[in-house]
């Protein structure tokens, strides 16, 4: 059942990421001109590699450790329990990789 709700998860984030794309591509397709696809293609390419670095909470963990060490406080570690089934490495494969080869698929 937790595969299924993850897998679930992945298709909900490469939907909503592919619509949120297209509706900056059109905007942008429609103030400067030019070919909707190939752009829509780049632009998927540069969200799914943002996506797949930026999926999980990895970079904000980053900014936060020097003051967590300064307060003598452990490390933040992904508790159960917050709605999410899908860690950084799932986001990574199920939904960057996804929009990667979308965006090359169009681009080609």
């Amino acid at each position: 059942m937790t595969v299924i709700r993850g897998l679930r998860e992945a298709l909900v984030l490469f939907v909503v990421a592919v619509a949120l794309v297209a509706a900056i591509v059109g905007v942008w397709v429609a103030v400067d001109g030019g070919e909707f696809e190939h752009r829509l293609g780049v632009a998927c390419m540069v969200v799914g590699a943002l996506i797949g670095m930026t999926g999980d909470l990895t970079l904000s963990r980053i900014e936060t450790m020097p003051a967590r060490s300064v307060f003598g406080l452990a490390p933040e570690r992904e508790g159960a329990g917050d709605g999410r089934v899908l860690t950084g490495a799932g986001i990574f494969l199920f939904v960057g990789v996804p929009l990667i080869g979308l965006g090359a698929l169009l681009v080609a």
